[in-house]
């Protein structure tokens, strides 16, 4: 009987960049992911090794932005840990009278993930240099960060210099790229949002199945937003008009495509978890902005420069298909988002959901036969999640003087955060913690609190220097995301407000319509 023996090698020392086993045969490369033959001139495909850091990033824009500066600008956010400056890309036609469609594109989050920069970096140029592409810029104003996580992408390591992993930071906001990045997509005011990413198509759980272990079969997967306090409207325009419409043009480019999914160990049972509710990752938090919202894995952690065209293309393919569907159809995406902006308002606050289990094929590549394989797994689907915990939408979340902080972080978040300018008595709803559970271990630079709450009616004088957000607003989802506490990424649960059982929590429901 054939044997299959796979290595699977931990690298925590200086040499962690290093390609140091590559687990994708030569068979399974050549008969489903066969490298392409464009020719590509950014700076990883100028070596025969490794990946472009961001030296060699800059100085492959700096020449393209002097030479068309009509069309592209060029600022910094912000530094990275080490000290890097964040580089922002602005590319639009400036001679166009037309209300544009605001395009945000970001990559390398994750600086392990290299063709999600290169992918961009190529686009850039095309979109510079490409007449077939030139009209594009007439109807859109495209905003690109390339190289989200510089410090990591230089070592190829997946965390921020302090360890901490940026795509499950978007609410907590612990990490200091993290608030510049935020505060760049809430000035931007993106319409359009895409994260690019890359994901490990080997993975432990799947050594468990099949005869000897299987990998995933798809070249790209579309994470888009199930969570519930994303208006359904704006869920279902994503992924019809934008995810479908994207997957037929790679499908005609020979690529493989599918909704994300991962993999779980569930009391021995290997579960798939596909699509995203959590607020702590991009596709949901640009989405409870009042974005199309999209984060795309290309297939590629792990694999070193194998195919390493092909995933750098399949990356552009995708930006440029919603760039083009941006520009086609810019009405449309006015109009949906400015109904989902409304239907928001009048929405019950969805603070737990719980997704639906069944079971559901997915395709594989079996490593004992090199071939496609078909299995029937269990799927837990946040693309059809049901309310667990809801709640009436309050008119205002009220945090008290002690909570500057929070509400910092709900500004940069995009929420308007207004102060109290008198002390005053109102009727409010309190949070007193009934129930409390706090992790032993850290997760992401915190020890998780889980709670319940029993909210009471009480009278309270409302400090002058307190903190209102109004619900009547685009992007309360977010608010309802960080301050119901029950709430998975919610700043309790993050233990940004410490609390314990029997403890009255410093945010406040306010119903009155008077305003304060």
């Amino acid at each position: 009987m054939k044997k299959l023996i796979i290595l699977i090698l931990a690298c925590t020392g200086p040499f962690c960049s290093a390609q140091l086993f590559n687990p994708q045969s030569k068979k399974i490369t050549a008969r489903y992911f066969p490298e392409t033959e464009a020719e590509i001139n950014t700076p990883a495909f100028l070596k025969k090794r490794g990946f472009t850091n961001y030296t060699e990033m800059m100085s492959f824009l700096e020449p393209l932005v002097k030479q068309h500066q009509k069309n592209i600008r060029l600022s910094y956010i912000g530094k990275s840990q080490k000290g890097l400056s964040i580089p922002l890309l602005l590319i639009s036609n400036p001679n166009s009278s037309a209300e544009k469609i605001r395009v945000w594109i970001q990559a390398g989050i994750h600086g392990n993930e290299p063709a999600s920069t290169e992918g961009v970096l190529f686009l850039i140029g095309q979109l510079l240099k490409n007449p077939e592409y030139q009209d594009l810029l007439d109807r859109v104003e495209i905003g690109i960060i390339p190289m989200a996580n510089i410090d990591g992408s230089n070592k190829q390591l997946r965390p921020a210099a302090n360890g901490l992993d940026l795509n499950r930071d978007q609410t907590k906001l612990m990490v200091p790229e993290s608030v510049v990045l935020k505060r760049a997509f809430t000035d931007f005011n993106a319409q359009v949002a895409l994260d690019f990413h890359e994901f490990r198509p080997y993975r432990r759980d799947y050594l468990q199945m099949g005869t000897f272990g299987l990998t995933n079969a798809y070249d790209v997967m579309f994470l888009y937003s199930g969570n519930l306090n994303v208006p359904e409207p704006l869920r279902k325009y994503t992924e019809h008009a934008f995810v479908e419409r994207t997957e037929t043009r790679l499908r005609k480019k020979g690529l493989t495509t599918h909704a994300y999914f991962t993999s779980s160990d569930y009391q021995g049972y290997t579960v798939f978890n596909q699509g995203s509710v959590n607020a702590r990752s991009s596709a949901t938090s640009y989405a409870l902005a009042n974005c199309i919202s999209t984060l795309v894995e290309v297939r590629g952690i792990g694999l070193g420069r194998t195919s390493f065209k092909r995933r750098t293309m399949t990356t552009f393919l995708i930006a440029l298909s919603y760039i083009k569907t941006a520009a086609e159809n810019g009405d449309a995406i006015r109009e949906v988002l400015a109904a989902s902006s409304e239907q928001r308002k009048d929405d019950p606050a969805v603070v737990k959901s719980r997704r639906k289990v069944l079971r559901r094929p997915l395709d594989f590549i079996d490593l004992h036969t090199e071939k496609k394989t078909e299995e029937t797994v269990i799927l837990r689907d946040a693309l059809q999640s049901t309310p667990l915990l809801g709640r009436p939408l309050p008119k205002a979340y009220i945090l008290l003087p002690s909570q500057e902080k929070m509400a910092e972080k709900l500004q940069v978040l995009g929420v308007t955060v207004e102060m109290s300018g008198k002390t005053v008595e109102i009727p409010v709803e309190a949070y007193r913690i009934r129930e409390y559970y706090r992790a032993a271990q850290k997760y992401e630079g915190t020890h998780r609190q889980t709670v319940k709450t029993t909210l009471s009616p009480k009278t309270i004088t409302l400090p002058e220097g307190s903190f209102i957000i109004y619900t009547d607003q685009k992007n309360i989802g977010l608010a309802v995301e960080t301050l119901e506490p029950e709430a998975s990424n919610s700043f309790v649960s993050f233990n940004l407000i410490p609390t314990g059982e029997g403890e009255e929590l410093p945010v406040y429901r306010y119903n009155s319509n008077i305003k304060l």
